[in-house]
């Protein structure tokens, strides 16, 4: 059962849908990925428990109205591709990440799901400026973001920080709406 408010968006490749209880061992599955626990926040260990953790934590955020948390699927499949994410609107802006699980690298679905995402954003909120951030050595990021309409803006000293505390510079992605 979808989270209350919860949409579903596809383009006939990929599509987006809430997270489900039956997604937990494909999360798990691929945030076992060194490159995914490379660039995202993703706990280390990566357990069953923490994928229970995010599909629950997704489902909470669209009955929150927090955030936005979709499983990419493959439209003819159903299988869980990714994840891809709007975090909470802060004000004019709206935010974006995502990650793609090995075996679904290189086939263009994060770029389709970013396109999605994003062009449902701009026709359901006020949002003006929408932002992608990726870790400065995740250079498969910032082409998704690229590809899908975003502009490299820079990059931000010490934007976040890393499991240790220590910061890490992000490079930023914006699209403006027209």
């Amino acid at each position: 059962m979808d989270a209350p408010g919860a949409a579903l968006l596809t383009d006939g490749v990929v599509t987006l849908r809430p997270w489900r209880p039956d997604d937990v061992p494909a999360v798990f599955a691929a945030c076992q990925d060194a490159a995914i626990q490379a660039h995202t926040h993703v706990p280390q260990p990566y357990t069953i428990e923490s994928a229970e953790w995010f599909v629950a934590a997704c489902t909470e955020d669209w009955e929150t109205g927090r955030g936005a948390g979709f499983a990419i699927t493959d439209a003819a499949t159903g299988e869980v591709l990714g994840s891809m994410s709007r975090f909470a609107l802060d004000g004019h802006r709206a935010s974006f990440g995502y990650w793609l699980a090995p075996q679904a690298r290189s086939r263009g679905a994060a770029t389709r799901a970013l396109r999605l995402i994003t062009e449902w954003t701009l026709a359901t909120t006020d949002a003006i400026r929408l932002e992608v951030y990726t870790d400065v050595d995740n250079d498969a990021s910032g082409r998704v973001a690229e590809r899908s309409g975003f502009v490299r803006e820079g990059i931000r000293r010490a934007w976040d920080l890393d499991r240790n505390g220590e910061p890490l510079d992000a490079i930023f992605y914006v699209r403006i709406a027209e």
